[in-house]
């Protein structure tokens, strides 16, 4: 057998000079920190570890090798211990992912911290696994860091009701909440009490100054096992703002629109494309002979919904378009008059004088050549009501 060459002599035949120079021969516990906080440096958005492939790092959207070495069975045992603990493999054998969030403190004051999923797949004929990390900055951004639109910004905090935000995987949706939890907070009278119910913890607000708000973060499901318990939670604490990481089912829906009801300002998610998609989709998760009753009361809730795509900035980097709609008094008054289900086409017909439509934003984005014409071009072919 072929003894394993020093990784020294590895590196002089590398074609990738970014992988990690520390890179050991096996990776052991004392390791993962150390090569976590080397991909952040590098500005990784996400690292992506996987059996049989080298780590690879996500920078402004295009993989990079972290490693030279291909991550082996005993390199991935590793990693799945130090992220997870010894039951991963267990929980991963019994068809389960895993959503967890991890930390580093390389001192005392500085807190690095990853989103985390692991998911098991076959990789060479072999049951295997891959770990993907979201790298999380130290504090949430400002709704200025992100150039969010002024019109969404004096929309986002209504007395009560729902708003929604919306987009596919990877679009930025919790980051934008943050930043939304950031201003909230920075209110010169706070927000008071903010709760979170969240899959996981991504943001922390410890740097926030806001001697006049209190923030509540709950894990789902280490702290409560599901969103709609969460809300349930939530009413018995007496909160002004609650978060909902994600609405993806019926009982989680219905939760967020009594909480609305009840008097809270309710934010949350959903995986949907465009403002007249995500309330057709919403209603959609109930049975027929319970939709109009649900529509009305959603109707009556909802306060503002925002769709937000990332795409490729000219000159490197990403850029956040986003398609909103505010609904105030008289808009959710006209939709009520009308059958729900002729909805979509009427919020579609009002989007761009209660907000503003993907291809509106799309079009102000690729003229200002923040973006080039092929992102214009899918982005204004994104949404709507097909």
């Amino acid at each position: 057998m072929e003894a394993r060459k020093p990784v020294s002599l590895l590196k002089s035949q590398d074609s990738f000079a970014q992988t990690w120079p520390d890179e050991p021969n096996r990776f052991t516990e004392e390791h993962v920190d150390k090569f976590l906080l080397w991909c952040v440096k590098q500005n990784s958005s996400d690292i992506t570890i996987q059996n049989d492939r080298p780590v690879y790092n996500e920078i402004h959207g295009v993989l990079y090798p972290a490693t030279f070495r291909e991550v082996d069975a005993a390199d991935m045992g590793i990693f799945l211990q130090k992220l997870y603990g010894p039951e991963a493999r267990a929980r991963l054998a019994s068809a389960k992912d895993l959503d967890v969030s991890y930390e580093i403190r390389p001192d005392r004051y500085t807190r690095i911290r990853f989103r985390v999923n692991i998911t098991a797949v076959l990789s060479r004929g072999r049951d295997a696994a891959q770990i993907t990390m979201r790298a999380l900055p130290s504090e949430p951004p400002s709704m200025r860091d992100l150039n969010i639109e002024r019109e969404i910004i004096d929309a986002w905090a209504p007395r009560q009701g729902i708003v929604i935000i919306t987009g596919p995987t990877g679009s930025g949706k919790t980051t934008l909440l943050a930043a939304g939890n950031r201003m909230l907070l920075e209110r010169p009278k706070g927000c008071g009490k903010m709760l979170t119910y969240e899959a996981p913890i991504e943001y922390v607000y410890d740097s926030i100054h806001s001697p006049r708000s209190l923030v509540s973060q709950t894990e789902i499901p280490r702290h409560l096992p599901s969103f709609a318990h969460g809300i349930r939670n939530a009413l018995r604490r007496k909160p002004e703002v609650i978060l909902v990481g994600e609405s993806r089912d019926r009982e989680t829906i219905n939760a967020s629109i009594e909480a609305a009801q009840t008097g809270h300002a309710v934010y949350t998610t959903t995986h949907t494309l465009g403002v007249a998609n995500t309330v057709a989709r919403m209603l959609s998760t109930y049975d027929i002979s319970e939709r109009e009753e649900r529509a009305v009361a959603l109707m009556e809730t909802l306060r503002l919904v925002v769709t937000q795509a990332l795409v490729p900035r000219v000159g490197g980097g990403r850029c956040g378009v986003r398609e909103w709609m505010q609904f105030p008094d008289d808009v959710r008054e006209k939709l009520m008059d009308m059958h729900f289900t002729k909805w979509p086409n009427e919020i579609q017909r009002m989007i761009n004088q209660f907000g503003r439509s993907m291809q509106k934003s799309a079009e102000i984005a690729f003229e200002a050549k923040l973006i080039d014409r092929r992102a214009y071009l899918l982005l204004s072919s994104s949404t709507g009501t097909g």
